[in-house]
């Protein structure tokens, strides 16, 4: 049996380390893209709240069905990108934001989850009554539900996450500045922003890819992070 030497071991786990945020980024991308394609299917398909007669169950449970099909394998993408975001700060990590930033993040899947469970809902009670389903109380209530956590509590979610994620890139420096600016700037649109379009969540995952992206080409490239140390050193006598 040959046991491996410590310095093979320490290569070893080297390695594992280097494609950790590579497998990240790429978990990123594809979060990214699922849930954008799983949103922009539920947009197209539903009929906008203002006007919405429930007229769309008649020809859109099919791709509905394909958007809340998707949803679960976005979420656990996402769940890999904010175990590579974690890693990229290393021992850099500030526990009070990284708490705030973990938390956003799955409070906002976990939202996710709610309005995909509200949405396949829907198309169960209209399978059950398709003729009356849509003019009752409960498709009204199955559809304030969907609409509000897309378009307010989905939304504070994300920008809280985005204000953590770009203030532990400030203090650790391991993201360039212009990236963390243009997050607090995204973030304070999410934040403030207050409309009923279902569209705006995407902004989101388009910051995720330009996020998953970057990590990916610099990871590629040969490229580390290089984060400030500013913990304080004792000095010489």
């Amino acid at each position: 049996m040959n046991v491996p030497a410590s310095g093979d071991t320490s290569i070893v786990k080297r390695e594992r380390r280097a494609a950790t945020p590579i497998a990240g980024a790429i978990a990123g991308i594809l979060f990214a893209v699922l849930f954008g394609v799983s949103t922009m299917l539920m947009n197209t398909t539903m009929s906008n709240l203002s006007d919405d007669t429930g007229a769309w169950l008649e020809t859109g449970v099919g791709r509905l069905k394909l958007a809340l099909e998707l949803l679960p394998f976005a979420g656990l993408f996402f769940l890999w990108f904010i175990a590579v975001a974690r890693e990229r700060l290393g021992r850099f990590e500030d526990q009070f934001f990284s708490t705030i930033f973990l938390g956003s993040g799955l409070l906002f899947l976990a939202m996710m989850f709610a309005a995909a469970a509200s949405a396949g809902a829907l198309v169960a009670a209209y399978a059950h009554d398709p003729t009356g389903f849509a003019a009752s109380s409960g498709y009204f209530y199955a559809r304030q539900i969907v609409a509000q956590i897309f378009g307010i509590y989905a939304l504070k979610m994300a920008a809280i996450f985005l204000i953590s994620q770009a203030t532990l890139w400030v203090r650790t420096g391991v993201m360039p500045r212009w990236m963390a600016l243009l997050t607090y700037a995204l973030a304070l649109v999410l934040l403030f922003i207050f409309t009923q379009s279902p569209w705006i969540i995407l902004v989101f995952p388009a910051w995720v890819l330009m996020v998953s992206v970057y990590i990916l080409v610099t990871r590629l490239a040969g490229d580390r992070p290089a984060a400030r140390d500013d913990t304080p050193r004792p000095q010489s006598r």
